[in-house]
């Protein structure tokens, strides 16, 4: 499958960021995937299924990756993007008023 983004990112465009910034936003989301009150694994599914619904190629594959590392099946991630794909269809639905009770 081609994707609109490119595959391979360039490492030199995190020059331009804040580097403080950034490093904070590292150990943020190092502690967020620590184990915790719900295990690593649960964790990357839930975030698999967000990485569908903000549609970023980047975090599928990386987050699909770390939960099979995490010892998800290929089953339990699909269940889990079929939970987004539930969840992002309802907000449309959910929201059907703003367009249609417009006079």
């Amino acid at each position: 499958m081609d994707y609109f983004y490119r595959k391979k990112r360039n490492p030199e465009v995190v020059k331009y960021f804040d580097k403080e910034t950034l490093e904070a936003w590292r150990r943020f989301d190092a502690l967020v995937f620590e184990e915790g009150r719900l295990s690593k694994k649960v964790k990357e599914l839930i975030a698999v299924a967000c990485t569908y619904i903000t549609r970023c190629p980047y975090c599928i594959e990386g987050h699909a990756r770390r939960a099979l590392k995490e010892g998800a099946t290929k089953e339990e991630i699909a269940e889990a993007i079929a939970v987004a794909a539930a969840l992002n269809a309802g907000a449309s639905l959910a929201h059907m008023n703003f367009a249609l009770d417009v006079e």
